[in-house]
């Protein structure tokens, strides 16, 4: 297990072709899905220094707030309802350049601008979970960030172990 991360400099694709390995070799062989994901949200947001970045798991018909890093955030969010709740439905990647434009966007944080969420998909195709990544800045989300966090999603495994 890597117990140091070694943060790129340069272009935002050098930081994640740097990044998506070192996660590769954190989360291998490490059972625990809540463990990996929290390694995760700390990866990311030590590399990007995103405003707000974190994973929701589907429980009982909601999205349920799991591992995070940043400011307090909403617990549950209802399928359909506000980014989370529309990429859940959808199973699709949205990137919202401006979050006040976007019908029903649920503010946890006035200080989010733009975002970018990515389900998290099981091999029936089957959405258990979201990737929540908030930024600070307007329009901060692009096809570079859709391609390397819908790669790193990819990964990430439901049937990993977690015991509460």
């Amino acid at each position: 297990m890597a117990e140091t991360l070694h943060v790129a400099t340069g272009t935002k694709e050098e930081k994640y072709r740097t990044l998506l390995p070192q996660i590769l070799q954190l989360i291998d062989g490490e059972p625990d899905l809540i463990a990996n994901l929290a390694n995760i949200t700390a990866a990311l947001k030590e590399t990007f220094g995103f405003f707000w970045v974190g994973f929701y798991l589907v429980k009982e018909g909601e999205l349920v707030l799991s591992p995070f890093q940043g400011p307090i955030a909403c617990t549950r969010i209802r399928k359909g309802r506000g980014v989370c709740g529309t990429a859940w439905q959808q199973a699709v990647t949205l990137v919202v350049p401006d979050v006040d434009a976007f019908p029903g966007h649920i503010a946890c944080s006035s200080a989010s601008r733009s975002e970018i969420v990515v389900p998290l998909i099981d091999d029936n195709r089957q959405v258990w979970g979201v990737l929540d990544i908030d930024s600070d800045l307007l329009n901060d989300f692009d096809d570079t960030d859709r391609w390397y966090l819908e790669t790193l999603c990819s990964y990430i495994k439901p049937q990993t172990t977690c015991e509460l």
